[in-house]
């Protein structure tokens, strides 16, 4: 893709949701309400919410509440509301909202199957989607849910008024021709929603994302679930830590304020909160076109280079 005028800087929040267990819908309303004003009201422009952190619902229907499989239709069957209820906040704040990603069903061969499905909503309330692509063992031994492929999808672009925008959902962050994908297409930013029930999951997807960070010389953004929820079968412990990479360049003309390890913000381990960052996309121009190594440009150049997914580019605006 050829390259663009920067986007201005912004603040963006990036989440340590907790999964609640709310008695009806009007508390999972108010809590999003909640979550999403605290941080409009801080001037963030982005809104990053984690993997499967909609699964909350779940506890809004008795059969889902405690049936694994059955958990899959209680949220799926909610998402019409849950999405109008996104748009509408985005519109309202001005903000671009990656909702929490959730279970949803899409018809396809073989009747259908359910996918992992990160929305993204933008300041006019217009969406777009990003499926899941790698299936943790969970995810496809026990929970019997599909990937993008499956169902005909792949992967998106988004292009936004803050930049040029991908989606990598926990597990896609551990493959490295995922990410690489995105940013040949033209990523500045990439998203990281997590969900993981040790520490051990949450430090693979931290260590996956910053790596995606260092070769393709962008920031990437790490969203997880937080805390326990004994109630559900599908995310009864939940681990992480909210934060910010971008590549560890101290060269001047790449911004040598960098952290030596790459990471700009950080949020304390299992803590409910938002982490705020700010991000320059223009940045991630100097990190490719002056850094103190090009992995970015030196990609190709690697054995055993070959062809990389496609992307398809969706404007949203």
């Amino acid at each position: 893709m050829t390259a663009s005028t920067p986007s201005a800087p912004f603040w963006a929040a990036i989440a340590q949701y907790p999964i609640d267990e709310p008695a009806d819908w009007a508390a999972y309303e108010a809590k999003l309400r909640r979550w999403v004003g605290e941080a409009a009201g801080q001037g963030a422009g982005l809104l990053v919410f984690p993997e499967y952190g909609a699964m909350e619902l779940a506890a809004l229907d008795p059969v889902g509440k405690s049936d694994l499989h059955a958990s899959l239709g209680a949220v799926s069957d909610l998402l019409p509301l849950v999405d109008a209820l996104h748009g509408e906040l985005a519109r309202a704040h001005g903000v671009y909202i990656l909702a929490a990603s959730a279970p949803c069903w899409v018809a396809g061969r073989g009747g259908g199957h359910y996918v992992n499905r990160a929305r993204f909503f933008a300041p006019s309330g217009a969406m777009s989607h990003q499926d899941k692509i790698m299936m943790t063992r969970f995810e496809a031994e026990q929970w019997s849910v599909f990937p993008a492929g499956a169902i005909g999808g792949g992967l998106r672009l988004f292009d936004t008024a803050l930049g040029r925008i991908g989606v990598t959902i926990c597990y896609d962050s551990e493959f490295p021709l995922i990410a690489r994908a995105l940013a040949q297409a033209g990523a500045e930013i990439i998203l990281a929603p997590s969900c993981t029930d040790s520490l051990h999951g949450y430090w693979r997807v931290r260590i996956g994302a910053q790596a995606r960070a260092l070769e393709n010389q962008c920031f990437v953004l790490q969203s997880p679930t937080v805390g326990d929820a004994p109630w559900s079968p599908a995310v009864d412990v939940n681990r992480g830590a909210a934060g910010l990479y971008g590549p560890p360049d101290a060269k001047p003309a790449a911004g040598a304020d960098m952290p030596v390890d790459g990471v700009l913000a950080l949020g304390e381990e299992g803590a409910a909160q938002w982490v705020y960052a700010l991000l320059d996309p223009a940045r991630v121009a100097a990190w490719r076109g002056d850094g103190s190594i090009l992995p970015h440009r030196d990609w190709a150049v690697q054995p055993g280079a070959g062809v990389l997914p496609e992307v398809e580019v969706v404007v949203l605006r």
